[in-house]
């Protein structure tokens, strides 16, 4: 690879960097053809990209990014993948439904909306996190919550109220 090659993957990787929030680095190393492939196909429909990258390389558009990546960079030994996502969660939820079949690919380490997790043990946390739209479902229902309570309560009570005035106005007649 020539040296203009390099710095163009380097701007490239850069560029996808500054442009997720939520970044994965695996390890996929080992894996066959066929497994590779069907990896990619989970990941597709996870809507997570995969891509294999050079330590070296990534390591330099961690450094040209304005993000602080921490110990990330620590981690780059050996086969390097990364995955990014939309959904905090979502390449957690990949690997860990791709772990029951196969005992790759390996987290190495994650980068989810600034914070920093370093280590394969940190698989279980990933998949826990709730993305964006999943916290915004949640406070709506529970503002709702009050407001279904208090329409049901008028509703239930008019009911009742009309009643009552139904039965008083027929004895009085």
């Amino acid at each position: 690879m020539t040296r203009e090659e390099k710095s163009q993957v380097i701007e490239e990787l850069t560029a996808q960097l500054e442009e997720n929030t939520n970044i994965y680095l695996t390890d996929i190393s080992g894996l066959n053809a066929g497994t590779t492939s069907n990896l990619r196909r989970a990941c597709f429909k996870a809507n997570v990209s995969l891509a294999v990258v050079k330590n070296t390389l990534l390591e330099k558009a961690m450094e040209a990014s304005s993000k602080d990546f921490g110990e990330l960079p620590s981690t780059l030994k050996g086969n390097t993948s990364v995955m990014y996502a939309e959904a905090g969660n979502a390449p957690a939820k990949v690997i860990k439904a791709f772990r029951k079949k196969s005992d790759k690919p390996l987290l190495k380490g994650a980068f989810i909306e600034e914070a920093i997790y370093v280590g394969d043990d940190k698989l279980s946390t990933l998949v826990e996190i709730k993305s964006k739209e999943e916290v915004i479902g949640e406070i709506i229902t529970l503002l709702q919550s009050p407001a279904k309570n208090v329409i049901s309560a008028l509703q239930s009570g008019g009911g009742k109220l009309s009643g009552i005035l139904k039965t008083l106005s027929q004895k009085e007649g």
